[in-house]
């Protein structure tokens, strides 16, 4: 039975709908809610208008909004919204490296940056198993900087195909975001741009791409969770790309 909240991919439209919020966020819409009544009804409207706004922004903040993901054989999928702000080519972690991870050579890293202002809910960039999540505790630099991949509190999400491709990708907290939330466990299977998790507020995400595969996007592109084609295993061409 198709669920009420998912588009009828055999339609010839689709109608814009409002973005719901996700369970995540609501626990503080509804806070922030109740501090803006406090404040309106002790007469305090300098400061209920501007919690008001607040209220607002910490509602799209955590908009969940329904994404199609474009199915084909091989297509990597953007796992976050955000800008492409490097693409690498760097040892896997070492938390996903080895045998049964991605390896030990050379990968193309694609990180996507979230402001405070991008959707969070991060989505999975294949269909597959997941075979290892590894949480690391660490600081809360800007997820901008190239060493926010080793350095921030992060947690690598390694997932494995039917035909036993590997595709790894991390969320990076950043400078504002203070917890990683995940939505999937160890053994967990997940299609194509279902979601995984969520990062609270502003952060990045990686994703290591296998020896061989090429990148269809470029550094300065916007990505949309579980619709932008990053990828496509085993075609080693590469994009590039000149802004406007």
């Amino acid at each position: 039975m198709t669920s009420p909240n998912t588009p009828d991919l055999g339609s010839t439209s689709v109608k814009w709908r409002w973005p719901s919020v996700h369970p995540e966020g609501r626990k503080f819409v509804l806070i922030a809610a109740v501090i803006t009544l406090i404040f309106a009804l002790v007469a305090w409207e300098t400061l209920a208008w501007p919690m008001a706004g607040i209220t607002v922004w910490v509602a799209a903040f955590f908009r969940d909004p329904i994404r199609t993901a474009p199915l084909g054989d091989g297509l990597v999928i953007a796992p976050a919204d955000g800008l492409i702000t490097m693409i690498v080519t760097v040892p896997p972690p070492k938390e996903m490296a080895g045998e049964d991870g991605l390896g030990d050579g050379p990968m193309t890293r694609v990180s996507i940056f979230m402001s405070v202002f991008d959707v969070h809910i991060n989505r999975a960039p294949i269909a597959g198993t997941i075979k290892r999540i590894a949480y690391i505790a660490g600081k809360f630099l800007n997820a901008d900087l190239d060493k926010a991949s080793e350095e921030n509190e992060r947690q690598h999400i390694l997932v494995e195909a039917t035909d036993g491709t590997r595709i790894g990708f991390t969320q990076i907290a950043g400078l504002v975001a203070r917890r990683i939330v995940p939505f999937v466990t160890v053994g967990e299977t997940v299609g194509l741009g279902q979601r995984v998790g969520l990062i609270r507020f502003g952060s990045r995400v990686d994703v290591f791409l296998p020896a061989g595969t090429g990148h269809r996007v470029t550094v300065g592109q916007r990505t949309i969770a579980g619709e932008t084609v990053i990828a496509k295993l085993g075609e080693g061409e590469r994009t590039v790309g000149t802004a406007q």
